[in-house]
């Protein structure tokens, strides 16, 4: 965060003293591109910021970019779900997938622990089931399937 904070961080400021100067000083058409990107970073500034306080924020969004691709190559695949209901059942599924493999959990494992657990798990703690919970909490002794004992 030190390091973000003394050299990113005038780097980033600087940005948008000029952008919003660029804006208010320059004849710039309201539909053109670069008022368009101009007014999108300046209304989401503080958010586009957040890397300059939290360390653990990666600057970033290739991993997730990675991560949807197979969702977004499999589109048309989508288009045959036949009901709305399947399309968000499929959607769901796909995310559960990815982001387990975002957190290095085996998606087969994780699923076959989950299905076991979830009917004797307290409904209180149902949000130790997501898969970033559930590794630090269950991964280590997760519940088998009788076929991976045959």
């Amino acid at each position: 965060m030190i390091y973000r904070a003394v050299n990113s961080k005038p780097v980033v400021d600087r940005f948008f003293v000029w952008l919003a100067k660029a804006l208010h000083e320059h004849l710039l058409l309201p539909k053109s591109p670069f008022t368009k990107a101009a007014n999108y970073a300046l209304d989401r500034e503080r958010a586009l910021k957040v890397f300059l306080e939290q360390p653990d924020v990666p600057l970033d969004t290739n991993h997730l970019e990675r991560e949807i691709r197979p969702i977004a190559l499999g589109r048309k695949n989508w288009l045959f779900c036949w009901t709305e209901m399947g399309a968000q059942h499929v959607a769901v599924v796909q995310s559960l997938l990815r982001t387990c493999r975002m957190h290095e959990i085996d998606p087969y494992v994780y699923l076959v622990d989950v299905l076991q657990r979830i009917a004797t798990h307290p409904a209180r703690d149902v949000h130790q089931l997501t898969p970033r919970l559930w590794k630090e909490h269950f991964a280590d002794d997760p519940m088998r399937s009788i076929a991976d004992e045959r």
